[in-house]
């Protein structure tokens, strides 16, 4: 049986800030069915993750496309592979039957098929399938392994995230309360300050926009120093932190959205700094740490179960409103994670 697959493809490659004009929503035939004796697995999409280091795939060139499996570049007009939530229509493969949920690496469209390693059954266990696509998935498995593997916290120390109400910043701030520290983020509205002290428990939050001078403002919320800068930001905002920062101060890198569309822009960090004050600064990926998953998703689940943390999530309906979810990244326009509902199971 075959039926049409709607899915979005970039026209060209992008280099700079995305348009939604660099998007199309194409058509392509798709069979249902599972040719005899391959374990492919034909999946029906239903949350797929938007995530801004996607820009750096659509570029001619970058890092990314030739150091991570998961950032190889993409070809326009050819599907976008992502991460997401789907259910199985049909079955080769043993370990998945008709009906099961399944999280792992699908595609900005409405069906896939897979045969590869990056595929899971999932269990919802009475949640969201959504969280699975964020706070339960890679953006929250970054969060965690960068906080505790990468920064190696002490209680009562002082942290700063920047873009602290996006996909990552924000269960890193929750994660840092709920272990003893002191959290201090900053966002770009009157309204994310204000979601992030009161429903999150932020210490302090500052909007960024507000701030002439980033290097004062850190001054102002961190009088004795940073201990500990989890990274979402880069140019500016970094060199402000490390003038900052304490002796033995670690930065986790884990992001660098101001940098990701303006060739120009990077930061210039002040290295006698780094040198004098013997500061860590480390750049890492959550497929680094998929070892740390299990210990990641108990301690989640078990801070969801009990109101100690909250999730975060911007999901918009429907595979048309990808390239308008993934633009609005770039302009800060999300709170939490962004995620688009491709349909109903």
């Amino acid at each position: 049986m075959e039926v049409t697959n709607k899915y979005v493809a970039i026209k060209a490659n992008i280099d700079g800030a995305p348009q939604e004009s660099d998007f199309e929503l194409k058509n392509g035939s798709f069979s249902l069915l599972v040719k005899p004796g391959s374990k492919d697995v034909i999946i029906k999409n239903l949350y797929v993750s938007i995530d801004p280091y996607q820009i750096n795939r659509m570029k001619i060139a970058s890092d990314s496309q030739t150091t991570s499996v998961f950032a190889t570049m993409i070809d326009p007009g050819k599907v976008i592979d992502a991460y997401g939530v789907g259910i199985v229509i049909a079955s080769g493969n043993p370990e998945f039957e008709k009906d099961d949920y399944v999280v792992g690496l699908l595609s900005w469209g409405e069906y896939c098929v897979y045969n590869g390693p990056y595929l899971n059954k999932l269990d919802p266990m009475g949640l969201p399938l959504s969280y699975y696509v964020g706070a339960l998935g890679l953006s929250g498995l970054t969060a965690y392994a960068g906080f505790f593997e990468i920064c190696k916290p002490k209680k009562g120390e002082k942290v700063f995230v920047s873009a602290a109400s996006g996909s990552v910043g924000n269960l890193v701030g929750q994660y840092a309360k709920q272990f003893g520290c002191y959290v201090v983020g900053c966002a770009g509205s009157p309204k994310k300050v204000k979601l992030l002290k009161e429903k999150l428990g932020f210490d302090e939050v500052f909007n960024y926009k507000e701030e002439p001078d980033l290097n004062l403002a850190l001054k102002r919320y961190f009088p004795d120093g940073i201990d500990i800068y989890f990274d979402n930001v880069g140019a500016e905002m970094l060199e402000a932190a490390i003038l900052n920062m304490n002796l033995h101060g670690r930065i986790a890198v884990c992001g660098v959205i101001s940098e990701y569309t303006d060739n120009g822009k990077r930061a210039i960090p002040d290295m006698l700094s780094v040198i004098y004050k013997r500061i860590t600064i480390r750049g890492f990926l959550a497929g680094d740490h998929m070892g740390m998953f299990p210990e990641f998703f108990s301690t989640t689940i078990d801070h969801l179960n009990t109101g100690k943390m909250q999730v975060l999530e911007d999901v918009s309906f429907g595979l048309e409103g990808v390239p308008s979810a993934f633009v609005g990244l770039f302009r800060g326009d999300n709170v939490g994670k962004r995620i688009v509902q491709v349909s109903n199971d």
